[in-house]
């Protein structure tokens, strides 16, 4: 059984929903806890609303922590992914690794995965699919010249290049990312 929680952000409602064996979803902060509940539900439609027991009351925190542009490593969340094809779950083991302020491309992803170029496409396909995002920090995955790229959350490619800045990476319309004095923002 899935429970989920809506909670609010510096930067708007967002919502986490949990099994016994850890977080099975994450939705990124949206205007109205509506919009954001509603986004859940798609995804999940049998997950019942629920009080957070304490380890989700702290991810909970944590990530209000984040937006609030504090320093948080998601690395230690229990996540539960269900079933994945084997390339996406290697994906996201990849992508989970990657820190705060970090950031890698498609292709170096696929690369690390031992996969040659053509499947750069397929690991953004598998970050699109990501059900965990944040927790799986598929926003410091940017596309080749170190340009944003897509992000299917709410806001699209600007709150992934607002959250990018929040953790001090600055993607811009080519070249590299670098790194930005900027740490607060609003989206």
């Amino acid at each position: 059984m899935h429970r989920y929680h809506v909670f609010e952000t510096a930067h708007g409602f967002a919502v986490i929903a949990w099994s016994g064996r850890g977080v099975t979803a994450f939705r990124l902060p949206a205007s109205t806890s509506a919009e954001a509940e509603r986004a859940l539900l798609r995804r999940i439609p049998d997950a019942v609303r629920a009080d957070t027991p304490a380890d989700i009351a702290a991810i909970v925190a944590a990530a209000q922590c984040y937006f609030a542009g504090e320093k948080v490593d998601f690395g230690g969340v229990p996540i539960d992914l269900g079933q994945q094809s084997p390339f996406f779950a290697r994906v996201y083991e990849v992508v989970r690794a990657l820190g705060w302020g970090e950031s890698t491309t498609y292709g170096a992803v696929a690369k690390q995965l031992g996969a040659g170029p053509e499947y750069a496409r397929d690991v953004g396909q598998a970050m699109a699919s990501n059900p965990i995002p944040l927790i799986i920090p598929c926003h410091r995955v940017l596309a080749a010249g170190g340009k944003v790229g897509g992000f299917s959350a709410p806001g699209g490619s600007a709150s992934k290049a607002r959250m990018l800045a929040l953790e001090g990476i600055e993607a811009a319309a080519s070249g590299t990312p670098q790194r930005s004095s900027q740490q607060s923002f609003g989206f």
